[in-house]
């Protein structure tokens, strides 16, 4: 899982009040961008493999067979008064984490520090030992041991349940499955190390849950697909879910690396406790509430959202996308129509192609977090912020403003509002059509405003 970065903020805290404005990243000599994020460290020091072997398939942690008969004797099924429950194990099977080479840990301690791990890249699983399913109605699936299953076919009220040990690392691959629930999760992750959900290639697969949602006990599963662990959503397929609540949940960390995923729903539609990371794939949302939102009650300095690349298109009600900490935006296309399009305490952009058509703020941040001070950070993007009518703002920082480069078109009637400094040092300034040079304060009573290689930092 990714590790806290509770201390890193803490300590970042300290340069950060010296220099006056909030960083969340580090620069190099040539001035590339590297996240203060350490990913995957969980990963690395356990000793796992999840790593992409030299033949280009994946290496499996702990594989739950041997072989095909072995698979076939494992699984067992038994009656239920709801239907069918079948549990898969792999008892008495050596698992080949014992076994797992000495490149495979180094390979995977190598790729710790970046965002994604090799695995997490990967947009096909390797089927060689995979243990396949065919859906059946009123039917409970709980998949107890690492490996990777195949489902296919249609049902309804069908679940999947992951519940296997801390180590354990679970590819789910979707295979043209359609699934509608009533009240239940269709995929439930109880535990593991790390899921991944895999769309296979050419397919399309519609997950669904039409009624109200029922909770497990004190845990309340409101979404399609609800993870209490680390959640990979890869693939090169197309996944639709539809849900009365929350679309994708997940309790700790959530990433998206390729696939294509349809979301309608009622409440956010990706959701994650401590990080949302979008590598890649194209997410298209429509919801009644936020297209992606970060926040956990217990930790406000975790919930945070790094996009380096993929096409987000956002329909939302409130927060096209909101963090509790910061959002970092390196690289991608992003379309977002919402009445807020992207709120945290730090938000800080460095490339990609964004759009955002809202009716509140366009870009917005505030006081969500008490690791970080409240900035927005624009060091190069092709921005379009469009605004309707009445007290809205285009950009909206209550705390400073620093603009490096990138274009940047804001259509308002107000399109900056900053409540601390403005620091403008390089881009392109568009408003309302206009190019200009300097930055026109819209909040009274804030700092100066900024003409180019003016203001300041406090």
């Amino acid at each position: 899982m990714l590790k806290k970065i509770a201390i890193v903020l803490t300590s970042l805290m300290l340069a950060v009040s010296a220099a006056g404005c909030s960083a969340i990243v580090q620069k190099d000599s040539s001035d590339s961008i590297i996240t203060i994020v350490e990913t995957n460290q969980a990963d690395a020091t356990s000793g796992k493999s999840d790593t992409t072997s030299s033949s280009g398939t994946d290496t499996q942690a702990a594989s739950s067979t041997t072989n095909s008969e072995e698979t076939a004797s494992s699984v067992e099924s038994t009656s239920t008064d709801e239907g069918t429950s079948i549990e898969s194990s792999s008892s008495g099977v050596t698992s080949s984490t014992e076994n797992a080479s000495s490149a495979d840990s180094v390979s995977e301690e190598t790729a710790s520090s970046d965002l994604f791990s090799n695995r997490d890249l990967s947009q096909t699983a390797d089927l060689s030992e995979a243990v396949y399913y065919e859906a059946a109605d009123d039917t409970t699936i709980t998949l107890t041991e690492a490996g990777v299953y195949v489902f296919s076919g249609s049902a309804e009220n069908y679940t999947i349940i992951v519940e296997a040990s801390d180590e354990d690392k679970v590819q789910i691959v979707l295979n043209s499955l359609s699934v509608t629930n009533d009240d239940t999760p269709v995929i439930y992750i109880k535990n593991a190390d790390k899921t991944f959900v895999t769309t296979a290639e050419g397919t399309e697969n519609t997950l669904t849950v039409s009624g109200s949602f029922t909770a497990d006990g004190d845990t309340n599963t409101d979404a399609v697909i609800f993870s209490r662990d680390d959640l990979v959503l890869n693939g090169l397929g197309t996944l639709n879910i539809s849900s009365t609540d929350n679309g994708i949940s997940c309790k700790d960390d959530l990433k998206v690396t390729g696939g294509t995923i349809n979301i309608s729903c009622v409440s956010d539609a990706l959701e994650a406790n401590d990080s949302i990371l979008v590598g890649g794939g194209t997410v298209n949302i429509n919801s009644r509430k936020d297209g992606l939102h970060t926040e956990n009650d217990e930790d406000d300095t975790v919930g945070y959202i790094v996009i380096t690349g993929g096409t987000l298109n956002i329909s939302a009600s409130d927060d096209g996308i909101h963090a509790t900490t910061y959002i970092q935006i390196d690289s991608g296309v992003l379309n977002i129509s919402a009445s807020e399009g992207i709120e945290a305490t730090y938000i800080q952009i460095n490339g990609g192609t964004i759009q955002i058509d809202a009716s509140d703020d366009g870009i917005n941040a505030g006081r969500k977090s008490t690791a970080l001070s409240v900035a927005i950070e624009i060091n190069g993007v092709d921005l379009t912020v469009n605004m309707g009518q009445g007290d809205t703002d285009g950009i909206d920082s209550n705390g400073d403003l620093i603009i490096t480069g990138g274009t940047i078109s804001v259509n308002a009637q107000s399109p900056f509002d900053y409540d601390g400094n403005c620091t403008y040092t390089g881009g392109t300034i568009i408003v309302n059509g206009t190019e200009t040079n300097e930055i026109t304060n819209q909040m009274m009573g804030g700092g100066f405003g900024g003409g180019f290689g003016g203001g300041g930092r406090r």
